[in-house]
């Protein structure tokens, strides 16, 4: 594809790639707006959906970077987890050509209004200062688990993405809020690379705009890991809740408007 924007159309969408990896690296969601922002430059769907992934990598890898240097994450504890997301990213986006997602369209936004009310009634849906420190690995089945069914998510589908990991990580391992973002966006940045991988083979990514936008996002991520580590729950919830709604309003007006 010949890429033929306006300066302006580059501008905008440095701007929106700066927004969307802040976004990102704090609470998942930044595809909201670095999809639709795509599209509206006049990249075709698949185009701009491998052509995110690029974008999306740079961001990932940088939010996970900077969660890890601030002894946030662990490796070592989260082998079985990594695998999993692996494997399960790779057989998401294999079902993509396989699977009417109509009917995923239809339920997500239930599901991630479901986490929106749980995140606001439920004092413990993002941690409490009771929570420790991961010190030992969670059951290898929990990993796993987790792992197959939000990295087949996330190659199938994707919206609310980081919300999913983030709440499920608090809740399934007992991670202090930072540990489960943490945890949430290695995890997502597994997920990022296997689908970019795929769509590169099926010449389904615009390099020059990817990295243009990663770049951006790579920016935006630094800052957002940053903040929210720096200013943790108080920063975090109401931009995850924020989030999560306006992910679910978008989802809902999609399949059912």
């Amino acid at each position: 594809m010949d890429l033929l924007l306006d300066p302006s159309h580059w501008a905008i969408l440095a701007v929106i790639g700066i927004i969307a990896g802040f976004i990102d690296a704090i609470v998942g969601g930044g595809g909201l707006l670095s999809i639709p922002a795509l599209l509206t430059v006049g990249i075709p769907p698949h185009l701009a959906l491998g052509t995110n992934k690029l974008a999306a990598c740079f961001g990932s890898i940088t939010s996970s970077f900077t969660f890890y240097k601030q002894q946030l994450f662990n490796p070592k504890l989260w082998t079985a987890c990594f695998i999993a997301t692996l494997i399960g990213s790779i057989f998401g986006c294999i079902l993509v050509f396989m699977v009417d997602p109509k009917w995923l369209d239809k339920l997500l936004p239930l599901l991630i209004i479901a986490i929106a009310i749980y995140t606001l009634l439920s004092p413990k849906a993002m941690g409490d200062s009771n929570m420790t420190l991961p010190v030992k690995r969670s059951p290898k089945v929990k990993q796993i688990s987790q792992g197959l069914l939000l990295g087949s998510y996330d190659g199938f589908a994707g919206p609310g993405i980081g919300a999913f990991w983030t709440v499920s990580s608090v809740s399934l391992h007992k991670l202090p809020l930072l540990h489960g973002c943490g945890l949430a966006r290695v995890m997502t940045s597994v997920s990022n690379i296997t689908a970019l991988v795929i769509f590169a083979a099926m010449g389904q990514v615009q390099w020059m705009l990817g990295l243009w936008m990663g770049v951006c996002m790579m920016a935006g991520s630094y800052i957002g890991a940053r903040s929210a580590i720096r200013f943790g729950i108080p920063f975090i919830k109401p931009i995850f809740i924020t989030m999560v709604l306006s992910i679910a309003i978008h989802l809902t007006w999609s399949a059912w408007g």
